[in-house]
């Protein structure tokens, strides 16, 4: 077998099941009804139509615009004659026509130094006569400049999201905004008006209705209407996460899922009707002028709707197609794709590519590859010739799967030129038997996995006869990741080789067993293991090891404490704003931090310029200061001199209406343990920082409620360490509290491992955990809300302590 050649990234993946009712079978895709409602029917009163016809033109090419190095995330016209992409090359480009219609011009309009997912647009106004480009993505910044600009620095900076920008929709100049830290925020005045708190996931998908009404979507399968701050209503008729929303007439909105349905609704939240067709997760939605809908996703198509019917597939030669848009004067479309290339289609027939390049485009599709596992199992024993072809096809984008010697083609049926087009070779069908070779080896899989934002894909092998989760284990060892993601890994792998042929599972390996993962367990299908004696794991308790949290892309915390610098001078701040000197001063602290071997040298000016900024600039430009101080205090014993705790206390540093520096904040105290002279100021001012850290409660915020566990679980080695039993007492309350009540399984994880410690002390602290705190209720709640093997062995280890 072959591997798919998809990438993925492991914060979507557990949300990410494939769609099982509407994945293509052997021969064709099912003919799947569609839900009609009064207001949609094929001939509706004229005050109710919604998805009128424009004429029976078809679209096809226009131009294929290369450029990006990476898939392109995202596109939006910004006129009839201009398109923006962002990629995860960091870049967002601007496309622009040139004399000739099938032309387009390239302008890299920023480049960052992260992933760029979304990309909005605001028309011009009299302050911006060309408008603003809106755009955002895993630094966590939305950055908001001209199109066209050679200025390096953007117009505004919006700062408050905890995690990546994933969607972005505009409303005049109020700007909506996702992310992954499972909020929405809305910008008024280039500044946070509201906060949209209620999703148990990434905000995957936003729009603006008005100024004070929004519709958000998201992981946690929830579409959710809001009016200001308040959620009104939520929709729950998806199945899997909601990836896009779009506006329609009369009011009405789209939506579309990984679930492969789009469905409409009415502006009350009424389901009007489902779109079925696409065969595997659908990533954006649009509207055309004239109601008609367009989507793309994972099935490598875009399909254009009309009345309740697919009535034109366009397939691209890439595995993700991962944006569509389309302009609301002339209806042309643009897509973005795993292929690096933003393509422009049109049903002008003057704007149509040559017929050299139409035919490229084609062949492009045809050469292209599709992955079993989007297709099923397929047993080209069992398949028909291309004989088969000579046979109509029943509707548009119906495919179906012929033998052409030994290779397996899928063919797409083209209701508009009465045709079969091949869309592609099944390169991983079942009975072809092929191998990937990785590192000299042969494997049924190599998967493509993005662990970090930014960073180039991992290679992940796999052979069917594996052990997925053996497998997935020595994945993360080798590339030294964190062994809490083994549930996510291992789930994927069997979720993306089913169809494989498994065989008997060798014996798992555990001699490197490591405490941190979640080690092996029974995947149905094996073997019985009952004879097997149970492996054996290292004991975790007590926590002897001190952790932190040190990662950080210094050039971009740099740049953004420049930016800062420079907007409050340009606002006339310049008696807070830093000078020439502290500037050389800023440089020379972020070259330090950046060489580890030159960090425990880190000079007090640079923390006093640190104290500086805290203490004057407003709090929501404190974010890359308290970037350095967190990377500070683990890199220098005199950040311990400090007295962070008096900083942040006379500053208002970590308060609830600033949770992103609260977290920061946290997480500073977490990595003064790094030095002996942090642990002992730690200790001294135990109580202060214990009563500081825990004050804020941010639901949904897993950076600081993982920062807030590390630092209980740092303090339960040092008291451990000292044998302090009061300290113990004090903190055996915090953590089981925080076992009793979080559902992040790695947060869980960390206050457990506290608990554990602390009471490897025995005597009154195992008194207390008795008679006082309800530890083994804690413990009881915590292994109910997590189902990890790791959390159920580590509270055996507990409970032998108690």
């Amino acid at each position: 077998m072959q591997a798919s050649r998809k990438r993925h990234h492991l914060s979507e993946l557990p949300s990410r099941t494939k769609p099982t009712s509407n994945t293509t079978t052997i021969t064709t895709i099912p003919n799947f009804p569609h839900q009609q409602h009064p207001e949609l029917s094929s001939s509706p009163p004229q005050s109710t139509t919604i998805l009128s016809g424009m004429a029976t033109t078809i679209y096809k090419l226009t131009a294929s615009l290369k450029g990006h190095d990476d898939d392109v995330r995202d596109v939006a016209f910004t006129s009839p004659d201009s398109v923006v992409s962002v990629s995860r090359d960091s870049t967002v480009r601007l496309w622009q026509r040139g004399p000739s219609p099938t032309q387009f011009d390239d302008h890299i309009n920023s480049t960052g130094a992260a992933f760029v997912n979304s990309v909005a647009y605001i028309a011009p106004t009299p302050d911006h006569p060309k408008g603003l480009i809106v755009s955002g993505g895993q630094d966590t910044v939305i950055d908001v400049r001209e199109p066209g600009t050679q200025n390096p620095d953007p117009s505004y900076v919006l700062l408050g999201h905890a995690h990546n920008v994933c969607s972005l929709d505009t409303f005049g100049e109020v700007i909506i905004s996702g992310s992954w830290d499972g909020t929405a925020r809305v910008w008024r005045n280039w500044e946070t008006q509201f906060v949209l708190e209620g999703h148990e996931g990434a905000v995957w998908a936003v729009m603006a209705v008005s100024e004070t009404e929004f519709i958000t979507g998201g992981a946690d399968k929830t579409i959710r209407l809001w009016k200001g701050t308040k959620c009104v209503k939520v929709l729950k008729d998806h199945t899997d996460c909601v990836r896009g929303l779009c506006r329609l007439p009369n009011g009405l909105f789209a939506s579309c899922a990984n679930d492969a349905t789009i469905r409409i609704w009415s502006a009350d939240g009424d389901e009007l009707q489902q779109l079925y067709g696409h065969t595997n997760y659908i990533y954006s939605i649009a509207a055309l002028p004239s109601g008609e809908i367009i989507s793309s996703g994972e099935d490598r198509t875009v399909r254009i709707w009309k009345d309740g019917d697919c009535v034109q597939t366009i397939t691209h030669p890439a595995i993700s197609v991962w944006s569509v848009d389309a302009c609301a004067e002339t209806g042309d479309i643009a897509t973005g794709a795993s292929d690096n290339i933003v393509r422009v289609f049109s049903r002008d027939g003057k704007k149509w590519a040559t017929e050299e390049l139409l035919k490229e485009f084609d062949d492009s599709v045809a050469k292209s590859s599709i992955p079993s596992n989007q297709v099923g199992d397929v047993d080209k024993g069992k398949l028909p010739g291309i004989e088969a072809l000579q046979k109509s096809g029943s509707k548009d984008g119906q495919v179906i799967m012929v033998r052409n010697g030994e290779v397996v083609e899928a063919h797409m049926w083209s209701a508009s030129a009465q045709s079969w087009a091949n869309v592609g070779q099944v390169v991983d069908a079942m009975g072809s038997n092929r191998k990937r070779v990785y590192e000299g080896k042969e494997y049924d899989f190599v998967f493509d996995v993005d662990i970090q934002e930014g960073a180039p894909a991992l290679k992940l092998p796999y052979n069917a006869s594996e052990n997925p989760f053996d497998a997935a284990r020595k994945f993360l060892e080798k590339n030294e990741l964190p062994l809490s993601y083994l549930d996510t890994v291992g789930n994927f792998i069997v979720e993306n080789s089913k169809g494989a042929t498994i065989g008997q599972q060798p014996e798992p390996d555990t001699s490197t067993y490591d405490p941190w993962g979640s080690g092996n367990r029974y995947i149905p299908g094996q073997p019985d293991s009952s004879s097997r004696p149970p492996p054996t794991h290292a004991k975790v308790l007590p926590q002897k090891e001190y952790l932190s949290i040190l990662t950080a892309n210094l050039p971009l915390v740099e740049k953004k404490t420049r930016q800062l610098n420079d907007q409050l001078v340009q606002e006339g701040k310049t008696e807070i704003a830093m000078g020439a000197g502290d500037l050389e001063t800023l440089q020379a602290l972020c070259s330090v931090l950046a060489d580890k071997n030159k960090a425990p040298s880190l000079s007090a000016a640079g923390l006093q310029l640190l104290e500086k900024l805290i203490s004057n600039w407003p709090r929501q430009h404190l974010i890359p200061v308290l970037d350095l101080l967190r990377l500070s205090a683990g890199a220098s014993p005199l950040v311990a001199k400090m007295d962070l705790v008096s900083v942040f206390h006379d500053f208002g540093t970590i308060s609830q209406e600033s949770p992103n520096n609260a977290m920061l904040a946290v997480r500073a105290f977490v990595n003064l343990f790094q030095t002996e002279e942090g642990r002992q100021y730690a200790m001294e001012a135990f109580e202060q920082i214990l009563k500081m850290a825990t004050t804020v409660n941010i639901a949904g915020n897993r950076n600081l409620k993982i920062a807030q566990a590390t630092l209980m679980l740092n303090y339960s080695v040092l008291i451990h360490a000292h044998k302090s039993i009061d300290a113990a007492v004090t903190l055996l309350e915090v953590v089981t509290k925080g076992a009793s009540t979080e559902i992040d399984s790695e947060t869980v994880y960390r206050y457990l491992v506290a608990m554990g410690t602390v009471l490897a002390l025995g005597g009154e602290v195992k008194e207390a955990a008795n008679g006082i705190f309800d530890v083994r209720g804690a413990m009881k709640s915590a292994a109910g809300r997590v189902k990890e093997a790791r959390v159920n062995r580590l509270i055996k280890e507990i409970e032998q302590l108690v």
